[in-house]
């Protein structure tokens, strides 16, 4: 009997190397899945009206919104593939063998990697409209942000391919046991993931924004001392319009390093890292909220989508600004 109440706590009881199943009370297990499926959905249904948006309105198709679009996309899959894995490993142990549970990480990291540098692009697009906003026409065009966005998608694979090769070669040689999914990079590795997707992308980030907000700041005393109507005409009004999407996406980059940078510290220590990813996946969720309060155009959109004007001739044209 007491055999018998030993094995049934196994993920396969037929298995002495087998990982025992995790074990939560029923209520709060079922309040986890609830709370965590909720903000799945939500996320997946946002980032879902930003990419339809952006794709379908010929007015939202600038530079700046191709970022976002990448943005969104990487938010997407975190909402749609990240995060039902995750809610389903809390409560049962790993069934899918560990080639699946290796790609799973891969398509993990690929996604965090090209998330950071979505982030990077985001500031430099930043960087070049407020610091030197005569030249950024001819500087970001959609073909350069396009190819930007396809070689950001390109390295990410590659990158973290290259970095889990061991893993891919040799599926679960991390697992300690049958019916768990864990990666374990050696230090080596570590310390170049460190570098490549933490310290250089948000030592980036930091300068290129600060940047901007000390332009900001002197661009914005500059309009205040302008008396005449023709100076506060035209060129101001751009400056205007440059530096409210500077501020929203400000917002968005703060949001992004609060939820990123707790990640790191407890991987970089060896320690559990369960909440900080779910609050690493939480900014997928949070980035969308964001353009509601920050962007018309989107509130606009969301309007015509749910709406299904979208649907008629001649909607792509619509004028959103």
């Amino acid at each position: 009997m007491n055999d018998f109440r030993l094995s049934s706590d196994l993920c396969f009881p037929r298995l002495n190397s087998s990982c025992k199943k995790p074990t939560q009370p029923h209520t709060e297990a079922m309040l986890i899945y609830v709370l965590l499926s909720t903000i799945s959905l939500i996320t997946v249904a946002l980032n879902l009206l930003v990419i339809i948006s952006i794709a379908h309105f010929r007015q939202l198709h600038t530079p700046t919104n191709l970022l976002l679009l990448s943005l969104a996309v990487s938010d997407l899959l975190v909402g749609f593939v990240l995060m039902p894995v995750e809610i389903i490993y809390i409560e049962a142990c790993w069934f899918l063998g560990d080639i699946l549970c290796t790609l799973y990480y891969v398509v993990d990291y690929v996604i965090t990697s090209a998330s950071v540098a979505n982030m990077v692009l985001i500031s430099a697009d930043r960087y070049i409209a407020i610091c030197d906003p005569l030249r950024y026409p001819t500087k970001v065009t959609k073909t350069k942000v396009q190819i930007s966005v396809c070689l950001c998608w390109l390295c990410s694979v590659f990158y973290r391919i290259l970095l889990l090769l061991d893993h891919l070669q040799q599926p679960g040689r991390s697992n300690s046991c049958f019916g768990e999914c864990v990666v374990v990079i050696n230090n080596t590795a570590g310390v170049v993931d460190l570098v490549f997707t933490f310290i250089i992308p948000i030592t980036l980030i930091i300068v290129l924004y600060l940047r901007v907000f000390v332009v900001a700041v002197s661009q914005a005393r500059a309009m205040r001392s302008h008396i005449a109507a023709t100076q506060r005409s035209g060129t101001v009004t751009v400056k205007k319009m440059e530096m409210k999407a500077a501020r929203a996406l400000g917002i968005v980059v703060v949001a992004f390093l609060v939820c990123f940078c707790p990640y790191y510290f407890p991987a970089l220590a060896g320690e559990d890292t369960s909440i900080d990813l779910w609050l690493l996946y939480f900014n997928s969720c949070l980035n969308p909220v964001i353009y509601v309060f920050f962007y018309p155009w989107f509130r606009k959109s969301i309007k015509h989508i749910i709406t299904l004007q979208i649907l008629q001739p001649g909607s792509s044209e619509a004028n959103l600004m």
